[in-house]
């Protein structure tokens, strides 16, 4: 330090800056003073050293700088009188040569570096030190990488340890269900523990059992065993006897939660996970639209349906993914009659999205919104949803799913991007679903176009369990019909051509509905097709008892008490039927909608006949449409005037006809614009899909090139007493009426 002082307080300071001259007189004394302690002489040789082997080096920092011999020579002859010091480079060819020799042996020998400075002119001591630097720079490159790759680890295992602490917090007794961390509880409480869960085994076991053989709508039995016409709500041949010997282990469980599991029935994401759920929801959406952007060989065409299918072998190559469950992911596109806008606000809104896909989704909710932006309407935004999907039939489970819905606007493509992906990685899980359905990326990418209308690219991709499905329903499901981007992607389309047609002006409507009533109108009939669709599918945990004398075991009964505001009916029998008949779809959806020949059914008609008073278009295709019939009953008959109100929809993916019987009061309030939402339906209907029939059942008689899924669906009063029982005859009356109106269609339509 001190020798550092002597060098820059030396007498050059008052001559080289007059500004200090005030100090020659402090830097006298300080001289004077400190001089026996500067050790001068070691300074200037110990410097003088260090400056000798660094010009001999040929380089000061590097490999690539240095100094020529003759200007080290030049200074050795002529000492300087200033400090600084110029250093050069070694020439290109220099650096060249020892960079040749340095790739091949970075540890040259002396020999090696005689040789080597004698063909380059430098001494073999600056060939020496070029090759020190080198290695030491080349080192501290290695170095960094390492460094680099070792943050990198250390991040990922930062991550890791916080995703084990996260699960251990969650780790549950599998005896007990407490916690399963040692030193949280006593011996005593622990024992208690492991007793109530044998218990809560016990009551889920009796749950299965009574699932098996009561309506799951109704927690207490209907009837009691009697040896009179009354019987239980399901099948004669399930004995009290067989109730109680019925092997446990043939019962299939149900999704039973218990009260201390760590699955949250409402999980929601916290606050520390919410950049990792953006992080994947950009890595969902850049895998969404990779996946629609490319064709062949990630999408090839099904044999049997004709839509595009995903190549299961391919994707697990490009997106490195695999799974032990079965993969069900179809693409499709169309043109929809519709705006980018009011699409993606329809998507956002669990409401607005139940009311889109009324066949489809029987229940849906937002809840958490884990992330919005308020500038460029709804991109960026990320919701937690639950989301229940149904087909409407009871012989095609429900598929329930927890899931994350992340909206992006890219504007250099004008285009907007829906992606649906699940809920992994995160602290709280999702409840688990019965049977087992996760929805891989799945969404659709929306691009407007002119007047209004919309192109969108759909992809429906999911994990699901490769449980057994009825065989009539076996190749709906395996082609991808029952839940595939088609079916989502046709009922969209007539959604909005629906709601298109309501709000056009040019449309000459029949009838005396207009403004307010024809609304009203309008959303009693959207409100009759939503509760046939809920009445007729598993969704809110219905059961449904298979009859045993039905033909190819596809007809189904339940029971369900209905609201205390509709004191009408207390007790509701509901009964489906599923038969495939060898005729197109449209032919039968024309005899089911024309209410002259469907009154040929005495089931459906009572022998009455009916007549058309008021039409409203439902689309482009004339035999959409909503219609109000009056029945035709005699002058002379007691019988008050009652109205039919009928839907109809066909489209390529199948048809529907919906009718439901109402009073003259309703009507009368209907067309004065008054809300009917509060008014009991009970609507019977038909869904018809078009199937080949060698992919529905195993039936012999296979000739027909061309058939059809016909679904019945009718709901009658079982009883109208509020401690009314069910009794056989309505059971009977029920499976009549079924097989009776299969067997008539058919002949008629034979006939026809």
């Amino acid at each position: 330090m001190y020798g550092d002082c002597q060098v820059l307080l030396g007498g050059n300071v008052n001559g080289n800056n007059p500004n200090f001259n005030f100090m020659s007189t402090e830097l006298s004394k300080f001289n004077n003073i400190f001089s026996p302690l500067i050790p001068i002489k070691e300074e200037n040789g110990v410097g003088k050293n260090k400056e000798e082997e660094m010009l001999e080096s040929g380089s000061g920092s590097e490999h690539i700088e240095g100094v020529s011999v003759n200007d080290h020579e030049e200074a050795d002859q002529n000492p300087p009188t200033k400090k600084k010091k110029r250093y050069h480079r070694h020439t290109p060819r220099q650096i060249q040569e020892m960079e040749a020799l340095f790739k091949e042996c970075p540890h040259p020998d002396d020999k090696q570096r005689l040789r080597l400075s004698q063909d380059l002119g430098l001494k073999p001591r600056q060939v020496k030190f070029w090759f020190q630097n080198r290695r030491t720079q080349l080192k501290a490159q290695q170095d960094r990488q390492d460094n680099a790759a070792l943050r990198a680890e250390n991040e990922s295992l930062r991550n890791e340890n916080y995703r084990l602490h996260a699960t251990l917090r969650n780790v549950v007794c599998p005896n007990c269900g407490g916690a399963a961390i040692l030193g949280e509880m006593g011996f005593d409480e622990h024992q208690l523990r492991i007793e109530n869960a044998h218990l809560k085994d016990e009551y889920e076991r009796v749950c299965c059992l009574v699932s098996q053989y009561a309506s799951r709508s109704i927690p207490m039995p209907l009837l009691a065993p009697s040896l009179g016409h009354e019987i239980s709500p399901f099948c004669t041949k399930f004995e009290q006897d067989s109730m109680t010997s019925c092997p446990i282990d043939q019962i299939i469980p149900l999704p039973f939660i218990p009260e201390n599991s760590h699955f949250n029935p409402n999980p929601l994401i916290m606050d520390e996970e919410k950049p990792l759920a953006m992080k994947l929801a950009v890595s969902s959406m850049n895998e969404l639209v990779k996946m629609c952007s490319t064709d062949e060989p990630l999408w090839v065409r099904s044999p049997d349906s004709g839509k595009l299918v995903l190549n299961v072998k391919e994707y697990n190559r490009i997106f490195s993914k695999n799974s032990e469950f079965r993969i069900e992911a179809t693409k499709d596109s169309a043109v929809v009659i519709m705006n980018s806008i009011t699409l993606v606000d329809a998507f956002l809104d669990a409401n607005q999205w139940m009311e889109m896909f009324p066949s489809i989704i029987s229940n849906a909710k937002t809840l958490q919104a884990v992330h919005s932006e308020v500038s460029d309407h709804s991109s960026g935004s990320l919701h937690l949803m639950y989301a229940e999907l149904q087909v409407p039939t009871p012989l095609i489970a429900t598929r329930e799913v927890h899931f994350l819905r992340y909206c992006h606007h890219n504007i250099e493509e004008e285009t907007w991007i829906i992606v649906d992906f699940p809920m992994e990685g995160f602290q709280s899980s999702s409840p688990p679903s019965f049977p087992y359905y996760k929805r891989r990326p799945s969404g659709c990418i929306i691009q407007d176009m002119p007047n209004g209308y919309s192109t969108v690219t759909w992809i429906e991709h999911s994990e699901v369990e490769d449980a057994p499905v009825h065989q009539v329903f076996a190749g709906f499901v395996a082609s991808g019909m029952a839940f595939g981007a088609g079916r989502w992607l046709t009922t969209l389309q007539s959604q909005c051509e629906r709601l298109a047609s309501l709000m056009a002006r040019n449309v000459s409507d029949l009838g005396a509905f207009q403004g307010e009533g024809k609304k009203c109108l309008v959303n009693l009939a959207k409100r009759m097709t939503r509760t046939f669709y809920l009445n007729m599918s598993n969704c809110n945990a219905q059961s449904w008892t298979a009859l045993p004398d039905s033909p190819d075991d596809t007809v189904r009964i339940t029971t369900r008490k209905v609201a205390e505001q509709e004191q009408g009916n207390p007790l509701i029998l509901t009964g489906v039927s599923t038969s495939w008949l060898p005729y197109k779809h449209n032919h039968i959806f024309d005899f089911l909608r024309d209410e002259r020949r469907r009154s040929q059914i005495e089931v459906l008609s009572n022998g009455n006949s009916s007549q058309e008073i008021a039409h409203i278009a439902n689309g482009s295709n004339p035999r959409n449409s909503i219609s109000l019939l009056r029945i035709n009953v005699a002058s002379d008959s007691s019988q008050s005037v009652e109205f039919i109100l009928q839907e109809s929809w066909v489209d390529d993916s199948g048809s529907t006809v919906i009718y439901t019987t109402v009073d003259m009061e309703t009507i009368q309030r209907v067309m004065n614009g008054q809300d009917q939402s509060g008014m009991p339906l009970l609507p019977l209907g038909f869904i018809i899909y078009p199937m080949n029939p060698a992919k529905t059942h195993s039936s012999e008689n296979t000739t027909a090139a061309t058939g059809s899924l016909l679904t019945v669906g009718i709901q009658i009063p079982a009883n109208t007493t509020p401690t009314g029982k069910l009794n056989l005859s309505s059971v009977t009356a029920m499976n009549h009426h079924l097989c009776s109106i299969i067997e008539q269609i058919n002949g008629f339509l034979k006939v026809g």
